[in-house]
């Protein structure tokens, strides 16, 4: 059986992930703030015949990470993959930038990769296997205004990934990084809604001159395109893809 734990799956990218390594018989272990969780992984291990579990660590404490996975181990009996995905995001100029805001992101979004990678990381190193896929962002490659903590953060991440990709890769252990653009997920089409009321404009022109701005390609990146990914990351295929930050991103970085 082989077994991935990844977290924030409990919605958007994360659970459009877990619905492809399902897909393809992974046993899933879940993780999200979403107070239905169990019943969201109860639901795609039934959809897919796979085992699943919910765990509700809060990866802005290093000690629940910890715990998770000792608990994950005892439940599955391995890891063989971590996707580290949950992420939050707040927008503000500097001088204006909430404190506690800044940390939230930068426990949630880099410092949690670095306490799951290294809870999994004894484990797949004895087995002679890993996959660390991090989610990361365009953001992690280029910048934004009004996005300090999140660029940072994302920034922090693909650095981390090719350091880790580097210690892994005498033991199996590949770590890539999948970078995208805007995704289409139901947080970002409530935010297409808001800002079509805010702007006074339609709903298109919101997709088009502002969300897809920067997308050379007009199209978001959908979940299934990235669980694709991750799932290729994470087979035999991908072995000797390791220390890379893939954008996904319709052609934004490449500008």
């Amino acid at each position: 059986m082989k077994v991935a734990l990844i977290t924030g799956s409990t919605s958007g990218i994360g659970l459009g992930i877990a619905r492809e390594f399902a897909k393809v018989g992974y046993a899933i272990a879940f993780n999200g703030l979403e107070v239905n969780g169990a019943e969201i992984a109860l639901q795609v291990g039934d959809e897919f015949g796979v085992k699943t579990h919910f765990y509700g660590a809060d990866l802005r404490n290093p000690s629940q990470i910890n715990e998770m996975i000792t608990e994950v181990v005892s439940e599955f009996g391995h890891i063989d993959v971590l996707i580290n995905n949950a992420g939050i995001q707040f927008v503000s100029p500097i001088e204006d930038f909430p404190i506690e805001k800044w940390n939230a992101i930068i426990d949630i979004n880099m410092n949690s990769v670095f306490h799951a990678s290294q809870g999994v990381w004894k484990g797949m190193k004895e087995r002679g296997f890993g996959r660390i896929i991090n989610i990361a962002s365009a953001h992690g490659l280029v910048a934004s205004p009004f996005k300090s903590a999140y660029v940072t953060a994302k920034h922090g991440v693909v650095g981390m990934t090719k350091t880790l990709a580097l210690e892994g890769a005498p033991f199996g252990i590949t770590v890539n990084a999948i970078c995208p653009g805007y995704v289409k997920t139901p947080l970002v089409e409530k935010q297409i809604k808001e800002q079509a009321i805010a702007h006074g404009i339609p709903e298109s022109e919101v997709i088009s001159k502002i969300m897809l701005e920067k997308h050379a390609v007009k199209e978001f990146v959908t979940v299934e395109d990235l669980g694709s990914l991750a799932v290729y990351l994470a087979s035999d295929s991908g072995k000797l893809i390791t220390g890379v930050a893939m954008p996904v991103d319709g052609g934004w970085t490449a500008q």
